[in-house]
């Protein structure tokens, strides 16, 4: 027997009970029996949802695919979603990749294989690399306008995709496909309610985008016309279609950064709680396992009752490590049934993240405990290289014209989403690669209420021109500036 033969033998052949229990990382290769007989080898994991479905490229019969396996034990709806949608596409002419196969696999669980697309890339992917290039920026509508023409070929063939996002747009050469059909489906009938659907979807594809971007509408709605001419949305109507959007996906991502789901790892045991960035886990591990020797050992940036910052190196990395600490028994009474403010500022940073407002990107949250209390607390972020706005401006100067530019985006931006910081010292803001981030988010509010909001941000407003002499240039241009937020 040769060596290729033996190795090919000592794959294991997987049944979908087996693969529910893998985890997040089924060990590979693996092999998986089609009811037919057929083998599909498992080679490298694209996606997986632990207990349901694993994505990944394969091998079947000579020929590479990309398998999509459904393991969860009542697994035939989303199968046949799948294959549902792919058909929907392909009878609409709509680009989408060949289905090569698909049944039912040995013991439990379905497969749908298609063609695998070497050298594609999707347009998450790529906005990866361009996200935080202002609104506009002609390497960024590159991504977004093909993707907003093909959404309106979509909507115009009386489709829509449930589950729209950058990432189920996939680029090949130069032609650009639609995945995932589990997520497309028919719209309504009758126009009013078609309109409404179609509406809905665009909105979802520009809520995911930064904020800023609501000024580029015109543009991609545009681009989204351009493919046919039945739907034409309103601006402003599209306008409240984004706001609503954006809204329900806040709601639902924050709401991820609590729990143990494929973008964070959560943990909670009577003595701890700690959420980490999934990515950052294993990166991480070492420092969360004993924060306070990280602190001890790194550059000692405060040193104050309520809290401890230094900043660590990790592997050639910066971060910034926060220990919130309990000053007095007082004080340890007053926050043992509150969240704590590591608590409040990992989901602040991560709300702000959201908005693509610019922040040191939070990485992990610890919370010491006893039973329901809650003591000491930690915050790790990744460190903002820069200077502070206090190091940076001048009093007796207007700022310059990017200065004046990201101090106004920021301010801008924090106004319309009514956001309070509840500390606008100078030395909060940070200047960086042309942007101000945001830092020290102890305090910060997302306000309902529009009077408890103009009420904190007119206090956040009076402590920003407080860092700055009344009658200097300065103080002049930003009193004359920054909203009024009433």
């Amino acid at each position: 027997m040769t060596d290729q033969a033996v190795g090919a033998a000592e794959i294991p052949l997987l049944q979908a009970a087996e693969l529910r229990h893998q985890g997040r990382a089924p060990a590979l290769p693996f092999h998986v029996r089609g009811e037919d007989g057929t083998t599909i080898t498992v080679l490298r994991l694209l996606r997986v949802l632990p207990g349901k479905r694993i994505v990944g490229e394969a091998q079947w019969r000579g020929r590479r695919v990309l398998a999509k396996l459904f393991v969860a034990r009542r697994n035939s709806r989303h199968w046949e979603r799948e294959r549902q949608g792919i058909a929907a596409l392909q009878a609409a002419g709509l680009p989408t990749p060949e289905v090569v196969c698909a049944g039912r696999i040995a013991g439990g669980g379905h497969f749908l294989l298609t063609g695998f697309l070497d050298g594609s890339r999707t347009l998450a992917e790529r906005w990866s690399a361009v996200a935080a290039l202002p609104a506009g920026a002609p390497p960024a509508l590159e991504i977004l306008q093909p993707a907003c023409a093909l959404l309106g070929r979509l909507h115009a063939a009386g489709l829509v995709q449930t589950d729209l996002h950058l990432g189920n747009f996939l680029e090949h050469g130069n032609e650009l496909f639609l995945i995932d059909g589990d997520g497309i489906e028919h719209v309504a009938k009758g126009p009013t309610a078609q309109e409404r659907q179609t509406l809905d979807n665009l909105a979802l594809l520009v809520a995911q985008l930064p904020l800023a971007w609501e000024s580029c509408l015109d543009v991609l709605a545009t681009a989204y016309e351009s493919e046919q001419d039945r739907l034409r949305p309103d601006r402003e109507t599209l306008l409240r279609a984004v706001e609503d959007a954006r809204a329900q996906r806040l709601t639902h991502f924050l709401g991820k950064t609590l729990r143990d789901c494929g973008q964070f790892a959560v943990r909670s045991t009577t003595s701890l709680f700690s959420a980490v960035v999934r990515t950052e886990k294993q990166r991480l591990a070492e420092l969360l396992a004993y924060p306070d020797g990280a602190i001890t050992r790194g550059q000692m940036l405060k040193d104050g009752n309520t809290s401890t910052v230094a900043r660590v190196e990790l592997g050639g990395r910066a971060l910034v490590v926060k220990r919130y600490n309990l000053k007095s028994f007082r004080h340890a009474l007053s926050r043992f049934w509150r969240p704590s403010r590591a608590w409040h500022s990992w989901v602040a940073g991560h709300r702000l993240a959201f908005y693509g407002i610019a922040t040191p990107a939070p990485l992990a949250m610890l919370e010491e405990r006893v039973g329901p209390l809650r003591r000491r607390a930690f915050l790790v972020t990744e460190f903002c290289p820069g200077e502070s706005l206090m190091q940076r401006l001048s009093p007796d100067r207007e700022p310059d014209v990017d200065e004046a530019a990201a101090i106004l985006e920021l301010f801008g931006a924090l106004c319309r989403l009514r956001i309070s910081h509840g500390d606008t010292k100078a030395t909060n803001f940070i200047w960086h690669a042309g942007r101000l981030a945001l830092i020290d988010l102890d305090a910060m509010v997302q306000h309902d209420s529009h009077a408890a909001f103009a009420r904190d941000w007119r206090r956040d407003r009076l402590r920003f021109l407080r860092n700055w002499p009344a009658h200097s240039a300065l103080y002049r241009w930003l009193d004359a500036n920054l909203p009024e937020g009433g």
